[in-house]
Parts: C-alpha cells; structure tokens; sequence
C-alpha cells in the first residue's frame, strides 16, 4: 500500500513536472521567435521609428521576466505583444521612411531656388551699391554672413541625405528653411 502511494506520488510529481517542462520550452520558443521578429526590423526601425522599437524591447523584457517567474501565461502574453510590435515597426518603418524621402525631395527642390534668390540679391546690391530699405552696411555684412551660414547647414543636410540620415537632412533642411525665409525677408525678397 505504501509502495503504491509513493509510486503514485512519484509518478504525479513526474507527470508535472514534464508538462511544466514542456509549457516552459513552449514559453521559451515563442519568446526566441519574437526575439527573432524584432531583430529582423531592428536596424530600420532604430532609423525610423526608435520609440516604437523601444516599446517592442520592452514587451520581450517583460516576456523574459515573466518567465523567469515561472508565470508562462504573461511571458506568453508579451511575447506575442513583442511580435505584434514587430510587424507594426515593419510597416510604420516602411511609412516613416517615405514621408521623410518625400519631405526631402521637395526640400531639396525648392532650397536651393531660393539660396540662388537670396544669392542673386546679394550680388546685385554689391554691384549697383543700394542697399535694402532700412538696413545699413553692418545689416548687409551680417546678410552675407548669415547666407554663408547657410550655404554650409544645406551641404551639411545634403549630405546626410547622401549618406542615408534623411530623418536628419529633413531636420537640418526644415530649420535652413526658416532661416532663409527669414534672410529673404530682411532683404525684401518676395517668396510665392
């Protein structure tokens, strides 16, 4: 009789621990997979969207710890979360980029017409020797500097465009932008 109840025990204890074993291999897989997921989309999500690629570092943390608490429901809960996640950063990647290359197609369109504006202007009040209505020579030398300024922040936009940081040539090209408007302004240049 004894036998038999500790068999019995033994062999309960045995049947847990297997399917305990088993529900963690399975946890486990599913976080490898995200894990896996989340990789795949990493590098152009970091350029794109980080904040979002944080959130999905965050789920398969929370997935990790779970599990290292033996608590597979929410280890599986985040793991899913942190694939979901992944196949958002894919496509929010894919739409963050094209509305940086967009904004940077027209930018790169319409700046350099109007550094040959502010250029032009510049030229033709050193030739003829006018000046613009209320600025003296000190306010027409600081615009020939404030215009080198520039010329140098749109090679500098240019050419982290070229080498791939477009998110970062938008930001440098929106700020030269208003910079030049306000150029223009001073030196009474009109803008459609």
């Amino acid at each position: 009789m004894r036998r038999a109840l500790f068999f019995g025990c033994a062999a309960t204890a045995l049947i847990l621990f297997a399917c305990s074993n088993a529900q963690r291999e399975g946890t486990e897989a599913a976080i490898n997979a995200a894990q896996q997921a989340v990789d795949s989309v990493q590098a152009e999500a970091a350029k794109y969207v980080p904040e979002e690629l944080d959130k999905a570092k965050q789920a398969l943390q929370s997935a990790r710890d779970s599990l290292a608490k033996s608590d597979y429901q929410g280890a599986l809960a985040s793991a899913r979360d942190a694939a979901n996640r992944a196949r958002d950063l894919a496509v929010s990647s894919a739409a963050k980029r094209k509305e940086w290359s967009d904004t940077w197609n027209s930018l790169n369109e319409s700046l350099p017409k109007s550094m040959a504006q502010v250029k032009a202007k510049l030229d033709s009040y050193a030739r003829n020797g006018r000046l613009p209505e209320g600025m003296d020579k000190d306010g027409m030398e600081q615009a020939k500097a404030q215009f080198e300024k520039l010329k140098q922040e749109w090679t500098d936009a240019a050419s982290s465009a070229t080498q791939g940081f477009v998110g970062e040539a938008v930001k440098k090209a929106s700020q030269l932008k208003q910079e030049l408007a306000d150029l223009m302004a001073k030196l009474n240049i009109k803008t459609n």
